[in-house]
């Protein structure tokens, strides 16, 4: 059978998905088998090799290479792969110049789409007459670190203008990470095995270290093989705890518990040590470690990815952690960083792909078999959702509110995003009272300011109708003086009159015979007889605050009253005849708040 555009349409988005997904696994996978190979021991010039080829080989960029700082602050190129020209792999920076010098100032990645047009980079001239002959244009750097100290820098390079985007540079800031670890692990051993012939009498301690430090890959070999497993904090957390004993805790950026394992009985908190240790350990970048009250050891890493803060691991325990024990501990948060990275980049695009799905939901009929079974993948059926809401907050932008409603559609099997610049949700529920209300104190209490909410449920899938009556009801309660509430159209059915766009001729028809006369008038004299009248009921037919009300001389208003019986008759004000025109004046006044202007609903 012949696909049709649409169908054709979604397969692609559901195969522009996978493609994305399974580029993801094979980074991921590529990235930590890369890791897994690096944290075998060897001659420092065969890391660095290693770590060049294995770069090339992930990042993909036409060439690689990789400089080391040097005692006179230079930086030289020690490993480079898919270099042309013969005089590059010997090239040298001065201090504080080039890109690579930003890179170790700043200890922070830093690229640039053109090299040879980059403004702003203190130029070498050595180095810039061996750009043009390697070719190099696009530049990307990312710092080589060993605790806050920056060695060296790792580069990819292409011939051709381009710009780095952020998964990139995450992923390139991630191998670097493992990169320094395998060369620092090199270095000392290389170190040690020069101890070990030169010094018989350290033997014993040489052994301890070299002890100490293949315990610290086959730790890292066992994160990573729980990265790859698809494993959680929870998982990072028990590994540690079987090596260094006591309790490891995991914090997200909001100091939320994400895991929890301990050996043993647990030591109480403290919390204004533990407020130290983190804002230390988050400037320094550093494993920061005290002794408590009750004398126990609190050791705080900072957990970090690509520039990014995602909360504290924490390790609790009697006794004073070794040099060892603090490298495993930032280490092991390095690989928290990385995996809390790679978790948040796949909800995004599962949350992208719900986005998505809602737009072509809420711009089209009944929902095509493709979109049907999309949304079934990620746990939601189409055909079953019957309530829209709508989410209003003047003082923050609807990206906030969407990013917050999405969490929450996923609790209710639901779709969130953006439609038409509103934040909207497609959900399944029995009551649309309770789904408000629920709705509205989750938006509450994350965003932290006056939220408006409300629900409709829809009939025969009529999600456009759905969505209109919804917007027409947040201006009337916005009208009524509501700001911070969560509620349903249906108890707005009083006001239905005014949002609902089926019922626009009622309303037309009820304001000419009550009110039409003043309209006209009013049009025609450019008078404020509506206005006044308006006022009138509001203040009770009290004359001086009416007056006051509308910036007159109560001689004027007492002329516009008279003005009115003449037009309105004698009995205006008479109890039935009152009820029935300022009825009508409010809903002439809720429906110039819903369409915007009050000449649109004359």
């Amino acid at each position: 059978m012949a696909q049709t555009d649409s169908e054709a349409a979604d397969a692609a988005g559901g195969d522009e998905l996978t493609s994305y997904r399974l580029r993801r696994e094979r980074e991921l996978s590529s990235l930590y088998q890369t890791a897994r190979s690096l944290t075998a021991l060897g001659e420092v010039d065969e890391v660095l090799r290693s770590i060049v080829r294995h770069a090339h080989e992930l990042i993909g960029s036409d060439f690689v290479y990789l400089s080391l700082l040097e005692a006179d602050g230079y930086l030289t190129v020690r490993a480079s792969g898919g270099t042309i020209s013969p005089d590059f792999p010997q090239a040298r920076l001065p201090p504080g110049r080039g890109l690579g010098g930003r890179v170790i100032e700043s200890k922070a990645p830093f690229w640039v789409s053109n090299y040879r047009t980059a403004q702003g980079l203190p130029r070498d001239p050595t180095f810039d007459r061996l750009v043009p002959r390697e070719g190099l244009t696009a530049l990307l750097g990312v710092p080589l670190m060993v605790g806050d100290q920056a060695i060296g820098a790792l580069f990819a390079a292409d011939r051709s203008e381009r710009p780095f985007e952020k998964d990139e540079v995450a992923l390139f800031s991630a191998f670097a990470s493992h990169a320094a670890v395998a060369l620092d692990n090199a270095r000392l051993y290389e170190r040690t095995r020069g101890s070990l012939q030169q010094l018989t009498d350290a033997y014993r301690a040489s052994e301890a270290r070299v002890a100490a430090m293949e315990r610290a890959a086959a730790v890292h070999e066992a994160l990573t093989h729980v990265v790859l497993t698809g494993g959680g904090p929870g998982d990072i957390a028990q590994i540690l705890v079987e090596q260094l004993r006591g309790t490891v805790s995991v914090q997200d950026r909001d100091d939320r518990i994400l895991a929890i394992r301990s050996a043993g009985p647990r030591v109480d908190e403290e919390p204004d040590l533990e407020r130290r240790l983190h804002a230390e350990a988050r400037s320094t970048g550093r494993c920061a470690s005290a002794a408590g009250e009750s004398g126990a050891f609190r050791s705080v890493v900072a957990i970090r990815a690509g520039g990014t803060h995602f909360g504290f691991l924490s390790l609790t325990r009697h006794g004073a952690p070794d040099a060892a024990d603090v490298r495993m501990l930032e280490r092991s948060a390095q690989i928290m960083g990385l995996l809390i990275l790679l978790r948040d980049a796949r909800i995004e695009a599962e949350e992208r792909v719900r986005g998505e799905l809602l737009m072509e939901l809420m711009s089209s009929a009944p929902p095509h078999p493709a979109q049907r079974d999309r949304a079934l993948a990620g746990g939601v059926d189409v055909d079953r959702l019957d309530v829209l809401v709508v989410a209003e907050c003047p003082t923050r932008p609807v990206s906030d509110l969407v990013r917050q409603m999405k969490p929450l559609a996923s609790e209710w099997s639901g779709l969130a995003g953006d439609h038409l610049g509103r934040a909207t949700m497609l959900l399944r529920a029995d009551d649309t009272d309770r789904v408000a209300r629920a709705l509205h104190h989750a938006l509450r209490r994350t965003l932290g300011v006056p939220t408006l909410v409300i629900a409709d449920r829809m009939v025969d899938h009529e999600r456009a109708r759905s969505f209109l009556l919804a917007q027409r009801c947040l201006k009337v309660m916005r009208a009524l003086g509501e700001n911070d509430r969560g509620a349903s159209t249906q108890q707005f059915g009083m006001y239905a009159l005014v949002f609902d766009p089926d019922r626009a001729d009622d309303l037309t028809r009820f304001l000419t015979d009550s009110i039409g006369t003043l309209l006209d008038y009013d049009r025609r004299r450019s008078t404020d007889l509506v206005a006044t009248a308006t006022a009138y009921f509001t203040h009770s037919g009290n004359l001086s605050r009416t007056a006051r009300s509308l910036h007159v001389h109560p001689n004027t208003l007492l002329k516009r009253l008279q003005r009115i019986t003449g037009l309105l008759g004698e009995d205006w004000r008479s109890p039935d005849a009152a009820l029935r025109l300022n009825l009508a004046l409010r809903l002439h006044e809720l429906r110039a708040a819903v369409e915007g202007t009050a000449a649109a609903s004359d």
